[in-house]
């Protein structure tokens, strides 16, 4: 990879003994399944400075930020010393300019990574030794980029808003617990014009370039019109001619002097240079006209554009600003910035829910469309321990937990705050969205690429035909005229726009419907998937597994066999030993349960705990091969494979050297599992392999019941890895579908991850390419039908782009067009594409 940049980071926490360590170890395998990655090694300590993790990979392909996320998960985190932002911003109005505003604020020194974007967004990774954000605030406004909102920072416990530009502490936006607190991501609503006192976009505000334009227009019409109707000296027509000039290219101009102190000719400079060739040729009124619907193009882009970014931004507004919050004195009204973990809101029927949390008090039901995607309302009522709740948030019901942004139903309740306002779901799905407008698709860093070779082969070939005449005796004035045509019909405008307008309404059309796509790269690789991987348990199925047979061996009874293996199972937290649990103590109807100490997990097998001294040993029949004392009895083992036939998960319980009997357990699959699949195969998918850590009887069975292709059972966690990174070498592109949390590794082998039930689950909206909002698979073949469809328009948007330069290239060459025509098709299309992108934002599943 010629770009790769390699990145010295001292990721060794000090609590993480040395380089060896395995969460050095699992980054490394987790960076070696991505794409954009080229290779990692240690560098030895020394007596000076600690171990280090030296990176390797491509900055296009995949960010530090996601390098971040990844050794986080790991267990690693990147050292303080590199920062990361992410601002909205005012001054990028369209695709040219975001690329001017990166290249330049790459050459700062110690930006490690900068991306600008035509939506909004711009994020920077820096180095905090070399620079700060004062700095890159400060170039950003050098190049009339502003930052729209007002980060805040955390002071003592309480929250005030800082200035752009006014500096802070060196570790204000440290990186702890797996979460980013980003300059930028914490805001409060509206424009920032603070200390400047003006307004960022012009003399017009917002809208000066769309009024400079049609100015420009009403110029040259009236140019025109009197150098058409009257006789008027020849001087009064070239005096609107010249304001024209002025209205139509003074931001031309001005984006052509900062792209070429980038270093880049970009395609105002070609404009810029095609006007002023035909005032040289006294041809204004054509150059006029050039100016006029290039300025005009880039205003309708820029308002196209800005329907798709404020179709993203809507999001953001979900929440309300104030919650009710109950206090020792009584009810009070307070921002819902204000609201701490473990603080009690009141909600009123029929308004929204300020916070992340639980609830404590009052049955209602939530429209969660807003964050999950969910059509029908979900019935909330109280959860039984709201102090284990805390504790343990990940296990919640979906009928106990609420999120912020959601619309309460008929019935008042009260919530636990789990989350402060700018940790909660939304606001995290808005932080990603935003960090996902900023990342490149395969499709734009190809057109990228094309336009830095394409512009300066179109200069060679103008100076060419400024040449011919040399060679043809033309006359070098029509020779000129058809350079600065040439040069209209090159410039891919069109070209530039294609991709990143049709990713940014597909990134938010996802994003109304409880899906969230990590940017353009898993937005086209989930458009050209040929197969997918499903986890089984909580995937497939409904993750909420029910003991159907309880069969004891000989010599015992249903009371000791269910009696030690609940006394065991209570230990644990795993789905299955919470069935256990729960439908035993129903059989045995208040039988009081021994208590068990010291339990073990053996990976992949099952567990051991102590009881009254003996040890009880639950799990596959595998793990009796493996332990001391007697194998399994042949008696016992036939009726493990009978039941595993049925399709049932089976536990053998051993207590000492006696086995007391088998257990069988059932997962029934999702009720939408046979439908969604039918749906994938409409859609084209050809392959859909389950893989599961139950034993292959049961996996068959399950695949079968929901018409899956393969089933792969008896797999440990690092055998799905295994078996993911084999279907990848079989499948040119492979999804992989899971919670998010155990099948993070396998996730990261496949082309993308895709995570289920994200909603609350910051691990599963880090993990992931793709997160499903709702515990619902039924979003998946509208995620894979929007991406799809999107891939069918970047296709056409690239054929109308390319198409329109093969065809204006020649004919404009050849003198059948003239500067008029060219520029007419050129910002024609330019504008075909911007709202043939826009068409899916209005996306409904077929």
């Amino acid at each position: 990879m010629s770009d790769s940049y390699q990145l010295d980071l001292p990721v060794l926490l000090p609590e993480v003994p040395d380089e060896r360590d395995d969460c050095v170890e699992r980054l490394i395998a987790d960076l070696e399944a991505r794409e954009g990655f080229e290779r990692a090694h240690v560098v030895a300590p020394s007596d000076e400075e600690p171990a280090k993790l030296c990176i390797h990979y491509d900055p296009e392909v995949l960010s530090l930020a996601r390098i971040r996320q990844i050794s986080e998960r790991a267990g690693a985190h990147l050292t303080d010393r590199f920062g990361h932002v992410l601002w909205k911003v005012e001054g990028i109005n369209h695709q040219r300019r975001a690329r001017t505003v990166t290249e330049r604020l790459k050459r700062l020194d110690g930006v490690v990574e900068a991306e600008a974007t035509a939506s909004g967004p711009v994020r920077v990774e820096f180095d905090r030794e070399r620079t700060d954000e004062a700095e890159i605030l400060a170039a950003l406004e050098g190049m009339d980029v502003w930052v729209r909102e007002k980060p805040r920072e955390r002071a003592g416990g309480e929250e005030h808003t800082r200035e752009p530009g006014e500096a802070g502490e060196p570790g204000e936006h440290d990186h702890e617990a797996g979460h980013d607190h980003e300059a930028g991501h914490d805001h409060e609503a509206g424009h920032d014009h603070g200390k400047h006192g003006h307004s960022h976009g012009g003399i017009f505000g917002e809208n000066t370039e769309l009024i400079f334009a049609i100015l420009s227009g009403a110029t040259l019409i009236t140019g025109f019109l009197i150098s058409v109707l009257t006789d008027v000296t020849q001087w009064v027509p070239l005096g609107f001619y010249f304001a024209a000039y002025f209205f139509g290219g003074f931001y031309t101009l001005k984006e052509a002097f900062e792209s070429v102190r980038a270093g880049q000719f970009e395609i105002d400079f070609l404009m810029l240079v095609a006007a002023a060739g035909a005032a040289i040729l006294g041809e204004w009124a054509e150059g006029a006209l050039l100016l006029f619907l290039f300025s005009l193009g880039h205003s309708l882009e820029h308002y196209a554009m800005g329907r798709a970014r404020k179709a993203i931004e809507a999001l953001g507004e979900l929440a309300p600003k104030t919650a009710i919050v109950r206090r020792a004195d009584g009810q009070q009204e307070i921002p819902v910035e204000q609201l701490e973990v473990g603080d009690v809101v009141i909600v009123k029927p029929n308004e929204k829910i300020p916070a992340d949390g639980f609830v404590i008090q009052g049955v209602s039901s939530v429209d969660q469309s807003a964050v999950t995607g969910e059509s029908v309302p979900v019935d909330k009522q109280p959860v039984e321990d709201p102090e284990k709740a805390m504790q343990s948030p990940d296990k919640l019901d979906a009928s106990g937990r609420v999120f912020a942004g959601t619309i309460n139903g008929s019935g008042a309740l009260e919530v636990q705050v789990l989350k402060r306002a700018e940790d909660n779901t939304l606001a995290r799905v808005v932080q990603l969205v935003s960090e996902a407008e900023t990342q490149k698709s395969p499709t734009q860093r190809f057109t990228d690429k094309f336009e830095r070779y394409f512009v300066p082969s179109v200069l060679v070939l103008v100076v060419l035909l400024l040449l011919s005449p040399l060679v043809t005796g033309e006359a070098f004035g029509d020779a000129f005229y058809r350079a600065m045509a040439v040069l209209v019909a090159a410039s891919p405008c069109a070209l530039a726009i294609s991709t990143p307008s049709a990713v940014l309404s597909a990134v938010a059309r996802a994003g109304r419907s409880g899906v969230l796509v990590k940017g353009g790269g898993p937005l086209e690789n989930l458009g050209t998937l040929t197969a997918i991987a499903f986890d089984k348990t909580g995937t497939l199925t409904e993750g909420k597994p029910r003991l159907t047979d309880v069969e004891p061996a000989d010599g015992a009874d249903v009371k000791e066999l269910l009696g030690a293996a609940m006394a065991v199972e209570r230990l644990s937290d795993h789905p299955l030993a919470a069935a256990v649990v729960r439908d035993g103590a129903e059989r045995l109807d208040g039988y009081s349960v021994p208590e068990a100490r010291g339990m073990e997990s053996i990976t992949g097998r099952g567990v051991r705990a102590w009881l009254d001294d003996e040890p009880v040993y639950v799990g596959k029949d595998d793990l009796f091969g493996e332990v001391d004392g007697p194998g399994l009895p042949e008696e016992l083992r036939e009726r493990v494979e009978k039941l595993e036939e049925q399709g049932r998960t089976t536990m053998i319980v051993r207590r000492g050297d006696k086995y007391l009997g088998v257990l069988g357990l059932m997962d029934t699959p999702r009720g939408s599992a046979a439908e969604v699949i039918k749906k994938l195969r409409e859609i084209g998918l050809r392959r859909m392999i389950m893989i599961s850590g139950d034993n292959q009887r049961v996996a068959d069975a399950v695949a079968a019941e929901i018409g899956l292709d393969e089933a792969r059972g008896d797999l440990l966690p690092e055998d799905k890895v295994d078996a993911i990174k084999n279907l990848r070498e079989e499948e040119s592109k492979l999804a992989m579908v899971g919670d998010g949390v155990n099948d993070a590794p396998a996730m990261a082998n496949s082309t993308v991850g895709i995570a289920m039930g994200a909603a609350g689950s910051d691990v599963a909206l880090e993990t992931a390419d793709v997160a499903l909002m709702s515990d619902d698979l039924r979003q998946l073949p509208f995620a894979v039908g929007l991406s799809r469809r999107t891939s069918r328009i970047i296709k056409q948007n690239l054929f109308l782009s390319l198409g329109i330069v093969i065809f204006l290239i020649p004919a404009t060459a050849f003198g059948l067009l003239g500067i008029g025509p060219a520029v007419v098709f050129h910002e024609g299309s330019t504008l075909v594409v911007v709202f043939n992108a826009l068409r899916l934002l209005g996306y409904k599943e077929e």
